[in-house]
């Protein structure tokens, strides 16, 4: 039996009705933004208001922040003209989050460089990175990270000890991207006095905290601005403080990993570019998202197949026919677990780490009939036309069939890595590393929802599970 979730949030105090309605009922001085904060300040999700607009008023909408006009786009052709093209650039969002209340936050890294020329020499020297040859000499590194969080787990595993699911995700992917991509050890797994989760999640909530105008001036947020400040800062220098390290390893001749900072260097060499600060960017850049959205979609996954016990019984089923009982995983074995991939794809429908991505047009562009001017924002929101029944029959229903190979795939509504030229870079590292930590999950764990949870979404610049999906764990018997 495949499942319903409550997956549609609730907004307390609204009504499905009001949430749409509410696109007429504004502030003339302040757009939709009063009603953008009344639903976060409920715990709400912003997405599932623009949904609901969607629903009701068509597939390009328009609503204000301040004095900002954004459109949202959920027509697939539209959506294609504007992802897969290198001719609509990145809009002005992405310089907002240059700095974050004053200070220096993702600057011109590769996500947020909105000058094409300068982010194509840059995607270009990052590449080799993320080649084959290199994702498959992660595989022991990737088993050995996986086997610790398996083992920390196992000690856990009594039946009674309730255990916060996303937390010690987010401890295991934090590992994995230190070591792979800045030869860190940081060994968060066995530590918990590290400071970097939590300054990871304080930096993402600045991007959250931004969307309200008044934060600046408001006494009540003071603390929290402070404490964004502060996390970025310990960000920024911690990369500065690795990349030195590493320049003065390549100075005095030393042999260098082959590995993402190595490639920074590199690029800032060739392009005569020798700005820390553009070099610092890139480090905050991958060490969030290298932590933050498969810690998000493991625990989203781990939520979903507790709801659904006869899909966490396939998926263990076909992990117990091609892994067994061996402990490391390899390479070829990722490509045989086709059903537990469809479960990770079906978890990043519903609760994509990143929700969306926006454009500013380049030229005067028709959507549907409606003429979109020059220099406009224009968003595109994989969140909401994965849960748009037009795309995906049935869309609050968890059900990884929808991506086995013989279905119809989605068009241009499937997007939880971006699509066309800015693409994720990450997104195959990403999954790799995915399938690894859930296969031996499922291997060697059972795990059930703790009662009386919140199982909604929260939105913390990424999409994170509200409560950090509780667990009580037990070991697998032996078959």
């Amino acid at each position: 039996m495949i499942q319903k979730h409550g997956c549609q949030q609730g907004v307390k105090g609204w009504s499905r009705r009001s949430l749409g309605d509410s696109l007429r009922l504004q502030s003339f001085f302040m757009g939709h933004s009063p009603t953008f904060m009344k639903v976060t300040k409920d715990n709400g999700l912003v997405y599932d208001c623009l949904l609901d607009w969607v629903l009701k008023y068509g597939p390009v909408i328009r609503f204000n922040g301040l004095h900002r006009v954004f459109l949202l786009v959920t027509d697939p052709e539209g959506i294609k003209e504007f992802l897969m093209s290198s001719k609509h650039p990145k809009d002005q969002f992405y310089e907002d989050i240059f700095y974050l209340f004053g200070v220096r936050f993702l600057g011109k890294g590769l996500l947020t460089d909105r000058d094409h020329q300068h982010w194509h020499t840059q995607r270009r020297l990052m590449d080799p990175a993320f080649s084959r040859s290199f994702l498959m000499g992660l595989m022991g590194l990737f088993n050995d990270k996986a086997e610790e969080l398996v083992e920390k787990l196992s000690e856990m595993a009594d039946g009674k000890t309730e255990v916060k699911m996303h937390d010690m995700f987010s401890k295991v992917t934090l590992d994995v991207i230190a070591k792979v991509a800045f030869d860190m050890d940081l060994n968060t797994i066995q530590d918990n006095q590290t400071p970097f989760p939590r300054a990871i999640l304080m930096a993402m909530k600045g991007m959250v905290e931004m969307r309200n105008p008044l934060v600046r001036v408001l006494p009540s947020k003071r603390s929290i601005v402070q404490e964004i400040r502060d996390s970025i800062l310990l960000l920024r220098k911690t990369g500065k403080e690795c990349i030195e390290k590493r320049q003065k390893m390549v100075q005095e001749g030393a042999e260098v990993p082959g590995d993402i900072l190595t490639q920074i260097l590199r690029g800032a060499a060739l392009e005569d570019e020798c700005d820390i600060e553009v070099m610092i960017d890139n480090f905050v850049t991958f060490f969030i998202a290298g932590m933050e959205t498969t810690a998000n979609q493991l625990a989203f996954a781990v939520q979903s197949l507790a709801q659904n016990p006869e899909i966490l019984k396939k998926a263990q089923a076909e992990v117990d026919e091609v892994i067994g009982s061996k402990r490391d995983i390899e390479y070829e074995d990722l490509g045989k677990l086709q059903y537990l991939s469809q479960v990770l794809k079906e978890t990043l429908r519903l609760y994509p780490g990143v929700a969306g991505t926006s454009r500013q047009t380049s030229e005067e562009v028709v959507i549907k009939g409606v003429r979109i001017p020059k220099n406009t924002s224009v968003l595109l929101n994989t969140y909401v036309t994965g849960r748009m029944e037009q795309f995906f029959p049935d869309p609050l229903t968890f059900n990884p069939d929808r991506f086995s190979r013989g279905s119809t795939k989605p068009y241009f509504t499937y997007f939880p890595f971006s699509l066309g030229p800015r693409n994720c870079i990450g997104q195959v590292f990403a999954q790799m590393e995915a399938r690894v930590i859930m296969a031996k999950l499922l291997q060697r764990v059972d795990f059930e929802l703790v009662a009386g949870q919140r199982l909604t979404i929260l939105d913390a610049g990424t999409l994170r599970p509200m409560d950090g999906v509780i667990c009580r764990l037990k070991l697998r018997e032996k078959h």
